[in-house]
């Protein structure tokens, strides 16, 4: 295995931060109130399901860790798979610095960022009433790369708060070259909605006589149970904030 070079100065550890809080996040002067309805925001179909709750939309957003970024690159639409993290009114999201269009975020990049969960497939009689149970959120506006050293730290620890909460504290914060390696964009929640279907099928009464099942089969994320490297030394314990094996999440 090769060696890592030691940074020259090791970014120190950032002060503990409050779940779901960053100093730099935007000020919301009431927490309670929704986001605003505006047209980007608001679906063209089935609006009964969209909803603008702070908190309905803070909930999706905290279950998940993968979301899907939107932009635009040499005219042509682009959407990459990545890490995300919220920080109160602001999500970080984490990128490669060989990713030009990211790179391209400094003096800020239009983006559409999603994050979906599948909660269950919704089995009609009629093919068409077909469905799946889920909660999603899309988010719009510019992004910006994130430059500044204590941002960074804060937002790179976020992103691995996010998937593992406890793990930031317990391994090797990134040297100079994996600093140098990484990229940062930072998009604020002001153009957001929820959108949410639960329940069952909602079959035509003239399909309700045909002899087909109906009904959801229930979706849910399982953990399994945690897998040593073949590397570790066996004196070292499984950490205490690793998740119990069984499912996680749900509506």
């Amino acid at each position: 295995m090769a060696s890592v070079p030691p940074a020259s100065s090791p970014p120190s550890s950032p002060a503990p931060l409050p779940a779901h809080q960053s100093a730099a996040s935007p000020a919301v002067t009431d927490p309670s109130s929704g986001y605003p309805a505006t047209d980007r925001a608001t679906p063209t179909r089935l609006r009964e399901r969209a909803s603008y709750d702070r908190a309905s939309v803070h909930a999706i957003l905290d279950e998940g860790w993968v979301c899907h970024l939107g932009f635009v690159r040499d005219g042509a639409p682009v959407v990459l798979p990545t890490l995300y993290a919220r920080h109160g009114e602001r999500l970080y999201v984490h990128g490669s610095t060989g990713s030009r269009p990211l790179r391209g975020a400094g003096p800020g990049l239009a983006v559409c960022l999603t994050v979906t969960h599948v909660d269950g497939l919704v089995l009609a009689r009629s093919a068409f009433h077909h469905s799946i149970n889920y909660r999603s959120v899309v988010v719009h506006g510019t992004a910006h790369q994130v430059t500044d050293p204590g941002e960074r730290a804060l937002a790179l620890d976020a992103i691995v708060e996010q998937a593992v909460p406890g793990r930031a504290a317990d391994c090797r914060r990134p040297n100079v070259r994996e600093l140098a390696a990484t990229t940062v964009i930072r998009l604020d929640l002001g153009e957001v909605s929820a959108k949410i279907r639960s329940g069952g099928p909602g079959d035509e009464p003239e399909d309700l006589a045909l002899p087909h099942w109906t009904g959801v089969v229930p979706v849910a994320r399982t953990y399994g149970a945690p897998i040593p490297a073949d590397d570790l030394d066996p004196a070292i314990p499984l950490p205490a904030y690793l998740p119990p094996a069984g499912p996680r999440g749900g509506a």
